[in-house]
């Protein structure tokens, strides 16, 4: 099946300035220098967890089986997913939901109602809405930095994942019909209908979004009560009149579920091989929970970079290309490629059937600097193929795709191939920083 030539880059944006005034340690750590490279590993090669109370088979393939009946051929490019069981708090009732996708720079459970083409049956585990003070339902809008959002019901969720159990958790139903019948889009959710809808299985590709990123809130105090103004374009209360913005409690906020798991709480391992230089149907791997709590999670000799809380470096890192530092650059499994500057800066020409994409007349290799917060640098080598000579194969998994994104380095899912990535939570103790950080 031909790959649609689809940029996905699902950092959550809407709530960044809100998240990024939260008052949490600076992060902090150690500083020096290391290379490494796309095959490495912090033992030299790189080692994928085997099954475990801990560990859930993290499978990259084409997306969800739902997408072939599509009225056109469909595949998702680069992602990565897992299955996870949800059920009525404190009850046998649930459902299994495969294909969510893996995303390290969101935070929270995002289902796709079944409504909407998603897996998730709310008529089959009818989980309870969440309502404000006022008995209002309480509703949620998340952008992404690719202009597209969500919106749709909060309810709480038991979210099981392999023998890791987060009881009561806020999930975000998205497309759900009845809801949005109800209760439509707010304007300035939607971006005054400049956005993109997301909320269909055509859209997102997959079954929903488990977001494991740097923080356990997906908003935080800023969106809690006490604060002030009320931050636009995150949570609403959603009276018969319409919805407004609105403050919630956090533990009422859409949460990373691994932060709520009673142990191996402090973080993931996004574990995935590299496919060849012609791209892979499939890959297997693992996403491994908790930061040296386990014998199959220590974070040995991992590169420790760790990643701004201000609101001028949200969740960042510095990315050094060609003597120029960016240092809004950021690491995350969402986005399906590398998104990297533009054709002026890099000199890579764009693909003139599909301009998010690079098609350079011959591979690229190239070579960058990423540095934490903490002073910590790596060395990393990519390489940067024809996207339209890539997309014309069989395949839809690639590690050498990229795209133009202004002044920015976005390392998707390729930089994950082929190396151990891990990405602790802020406010949770972890091996080698007290702050939020990324390591490989």
């Amino acid at each position: 099946m031909r790959s649609n030539k689809k940029k996905f880059s699902l950092r959550a944006v809407a709530l960044a300035a809100v998240v990024g005034s939260l008052a949490l340690a600076s992060a902090c750590g150690g500083s020096g220098s290391s290379s490494n490279n796309n095959n490495g590993g912090n033992t030299g090669g790189q080692v994928i967890a085997g099954p475990g109370p801990n560990v859930v088979t993290l499978v990259a393939d084409s997306g969800p089986a739902s997408l072939a009946n599509l009225p056109q051929p469909f595949a998702y490019l680069n992602g990565s997913f897992i299955s996870v069981n949800v059920c009525v708090p404190g009850t046998s009732t649930c459902q299994t939901i495969d294909h969510l996708l893996v995303d390290t720079g969101s935070f929270g459970l995002r289902l796709l109602d079944s409504s909407s083409g998603g897996f998730f049956n709310r008529a089959q585990v009818p989980l309870v809405q969440e309502t404000d003070s006022s008995n209002n339902p309480i509703g949620e809008c998340v952008q992404f930095v690719d202009g597209s959002f969500f919106w749709g019901p909060v309810a709480t969720a038991d979210v099981k994942i392999s023998s890791e159990v987060a009881s009561s958790v806020p999930v975000h139903i998205v497309g759900d019909a009845t809801f949005t019948a109800a209760h439509s889009v707010p304007s300035d959710c939607s971006s005054n209908g400049a956005g993109t809808d997301a909320d269909t299985l055509a859209s997102l590709g997959a079954n929903g979004i488990i977001g494991v990123g740097n923080l356990q809130y997906d908003c935080g105090s800023g969106c809690a009560p006490g604060s002030s103004p009320i931050p636009p374009r995150a949570y609403y209360s959603c009276p018969t009149t319409g919805c407004i913005n609105a403050l919630v409690p956090l533990a009422q906020q859409g949460q990373n579920p691994v932060a709520l798991f009673a142990t191996d709480n402090n973080g993931v391992i996004v574990e995935l091989p590299a496919p060849g230089s012609s791209g892979a149907g499939t890959l297997t791997g693992a996403l491994v929970f908790g930061i040296g709590t386990q014998s199959n999670n220590a974070l040995g000799s991992a590169n420790v970079l760790t990643v701004g809380l201000g609101q001028s470096n949200f969740l960042d890192i510095t990315t050094t290309y060609q003597a120029t530092p960016y240092s809004q650059s950021f690491i995350d499994s969402g986005s399906n490629a590398y998104f990297f500057l533009d054709s002026n800066a890099t000199g890579i020409s764009q693909c003139g059937d599909a301009a998010s994409f690079y098609c350079p007349s011959s591979t690229q290799n190239l070579t960058a600097t990423n540095a934490g917060q903490n002073g910590t640098s790596t060395t990393v080598t990519f390489s940067i193929a024809n996207a339209d000579n890539l997309f014309n194969s069989s395949n839809v998994l690639f590690n050498n795709i990229g795209g133009p994104n202004s002044g920015v380095f976005d390392w998707g899912l390729p930089f994950f191939m082929g190396r151990n990535v891990f990405v602790s939570i802020a406010g949770k103790t972890a091996p080698g920083a007290s702050g939020p950080y990324v390591a490989y």
